[in-house]
């Protein structure tokens, strides 16, 4: 498995979440399964599955987390000497040239992007146009609703 790029808080909250369910989610589907157990014929329980099937989602999110942990590059971006430039984890203000509306995106890990917090991940087609350029760099990226370009305003390392 090829390593898998996180900031130190997309990796706080991988640890978070597998200690969640570790902790309070996998002994409350045990609870649900020997409770639906006990109500007696196991083939026409549909407590019993769908608890079963909760199970079986939570253990698969468990060696998921687990995983991508073990595999982890955890990017603490504060100590990086990118010179100005757009890097993993850094925070970029833009400029969107074609409808002059300045956006906000940190450059994170696939499982940390959310685009509401303007959180996005290092393999989305704005992330990769905008990696390597610096503050004043105008570039261009084409998505599915056409050519996009930006004018890099600030890059911030937090």
């Amino acid at each position: 498995m090829n390593q898998v790029p996180l900031t130190i808080r997309g990796a706080e909250k991988l640890r978070e979440e597998l200690e969640r369910l570790k902790r309070s989610e996998r002994p409350r589907v045990i609870e649900a399964i020997a409770e639906a157990r006990a109500h007696g014929d196991l083939k026409e329980n549909a407590e019993y599955h769908a608890a079963r099937e909760q199970q079986g989602f939570i253990e698969g999110r468990i060696k998921d987390i687990e995983g991508k942990l073990a595999h982890a590059q955890i990017i603490d971006v504060t100590k990086l000497p990118a010179n100005g430039r757009v890097v993993f984890g850094s925070t970029v203000n833009v400029l969107e040239l074609d409808k002059d509306i300045e956006h906000t995106f940190q450059i994170v890990g696939e499982d940390e992007a959310d685009l509401k917090q303007g959180k996005i991940s290092i393999a989305s087609p704005i992330a990769r146009c905008l990696i390597g350029k610096s503050e004043g760099d105008v570039t261009s990226v084409k998505v599915p609703g056409g050519v996009r370009e930006f004018e890099i305003l600030e890059v911030q390392y937090v």
